[in-house]
């Protein structure tokens, strides 16, 4: 059991995935204290739901960061806060760069000069590239395809140096397609602008789009579409959990995957959702997108045997359902 003593930082805990790891650290007795610049994150449910400290500000703001950490007691930092929209950063890579590398790099220099030593990091799937094999391993060869990803695999690399010059030991978490939402309905996923399926799928049989796209339905796959390894939120909190554990019991640095070892074709989560919302949504056939992977599935069983990880919501429609509730109440 957590020591209730220990404080976390939590870059990006307004966030989507940030929000979900704060409640759970919340619930295993950690006191946290969140760092967001609320560009996406959201700072009603931080006030409503979560009732913790909230800093507004960058990891960018050198003399923030120092001034956070000469006035806390911080034992480690969760680092959620990075652009993660794959489009935007092909037309504007400055702002990835930028933020998701200098932005960590700040974090992590005042990290060493206050002697806080773990770090978890929120990587992603994206730093493989297209994949050579499924589903795929840790040990994958990383050829990112876009500056989001490039920016996630520079920062593993610099978290590399960093533990051999400077003994600050991380654990990060490459991630496949995160979904889902708090089961009780606090909090869950609310962006804008909206990229990620299955919210855009539940926008629709809100009526609040016209039509959900496929973008390609000629792909090498079973039903012509293409396959993700979705992955419930919750069961992510609970993984940096155990990470976080893992690193304040000593543990050295290590990687990985986080996913579900299977994927569901975007007909297959339309069909899901059907079932789930009772309610009609149109599609609309399009043509593939530029840098989408025809399938993308994780192998987590480094999480499992090192960790102990064991996902609770695997099942589609359990986390369309959550998902579900979550809409009707925020935007229903």
């Amino acid at each position: 059991m957590a020591n209730p003593t220990k404080t976390i930082l939590v870059t990006g805990g307004a966030g989507y995935i940030g929000s979900h790891a704060v409640w759970a650290l919340q619930q295993a007795g950690y006191r946290v204290i969140i760092l967001d610049n609320l560009v996406y994150g959201h700072q009603d449910l931080v006030e409503q739901v979560l009732k913790t400290e909230l800093i507004v500000g960058s990891t960018l703001d050198k003399a923030l960061l120092t001034s956070v950490f000469s006035q806390h007691q911080i034992d480690a930092v969760m680092h959620f806060s990075a652009y993660a929209y794959v489009g935007e950063s092909v037309t504007n890579p400055s702002k990835y760069y930028e933020n998701n590398v200098v932005g960590t790099l700040t974090l992590l220099d005042a990290m060493v000069n206050a002697g806080v030593k773990s770090f978890v990091f929120s990587s992603t799937c994206a730093t493989y590239g297209v994949p050579q094999e499924l589903p795929i391993p840790e040990t994958h060869p990383q050829a990112p395809i876009n500056p989001y990803g490039a920016t996630k695999l520079m920062v593993e690399r610099i978290l590399t140096d960093y533990d051999k010059a400077y003994d600050l030991r991380s654990v990060c978490f490459r991630y496949f397609n995160a979904a889902g939402a708090h089961p009780d309905g606090l909090l869950g996923e609310d962006h804008n602008p909206e990229t990620h399926l299955i919210p855009l799928i539940l926008q629709t049989a809100l009526g609040q789009r016209d039509a959900i796209y496929i973008y390609g339905t000629d792909y090498p796959t079973a039903d012509g579409t293409c396959v993700r390894d979705y992955i419930h939120v919750c069961d992510l909190a609970d993984a940096h959990i155990l990470g976080l554990e893992y690193l304040l019991q000593g543990g050295t640095s290590t990687i990985f995957n986080l996913g579900n070892g299977n994927g569901f074709s975007v007909r297959q989560v339309i069909d899901a959702a059907t079932r789930v919302t009772g309610k009609p949504i149109p599609v609309v056939e399009d043509n593939r997108r530029p840098g989408d992977p025809p399938a993308l599935v994780g192998g987590s069983d480094r999480a499992r045997s090192i960790l102990g990880w064991d996902p609770q919501y695997s099942d589609i429609e359990t986390i369309l359902a959550h998902a579900w509730q979550w809409h009707q109440g925020r935007h229903g």
